[in-house]
């Protein structure tokens, strides 16, 4: 099993930024790619970003293109997401995922991935 605990969620004023991080423990060896997600009150939980195992390739959802920047340590097992220029739609809880199956492209779907935190939460005010 792996778990995964986010950090770095909270308030931020519209244009503001955050970085979150998400440190993995367990087999952690068993992880491939890993990815953020994100819920808003109402909405199905939807695609942000994901990175491959070795961070040479990553891919994000049209919405945050050009503002959210993934990254990941593997030294120190974290994921990082820094979003930049918020805005108030962007709030959400935001998830960290972590996948064991190697895929020809970086996952973007929710059932592509095996493991999940508790999510953070993220609100930007306008």
């Amino acid at each position: 099993q792996v778990q995964l605990v986010e950090s770095g969620g909270g308030l931020v004023q519209a244009g503001g930024s955050l970085r979150l991080s998400c440190a993995a423990s367990g087999r952690t060896f068993s992880m491939s790619a890993m990815g953020w997600f994100r819920q808003a009150p109402g909405k199905e939980r939807e695609f942000v970003a994901a990175i491959s195992w070795t961070g040479s390739s990553t891919d994000y959802a049209r919405s945050v293109k050009g503002r959210f920047t993934i990254s990941r340590d593997n030294a120190k097992n974290t994921v990082y997401l820094q979003m930049n220029s918020l805005k108030p739609e962007d709030t959400a809880v935001y998830y960290c995922a972590a996948g064991s199956q190697q895929y020809y492209r970086v996952p973007t779907l929710r059932r592509q991935y095996d493991y999940w935190g508790q999510g953070t939460q993220v609100t930007v005010s306008s």
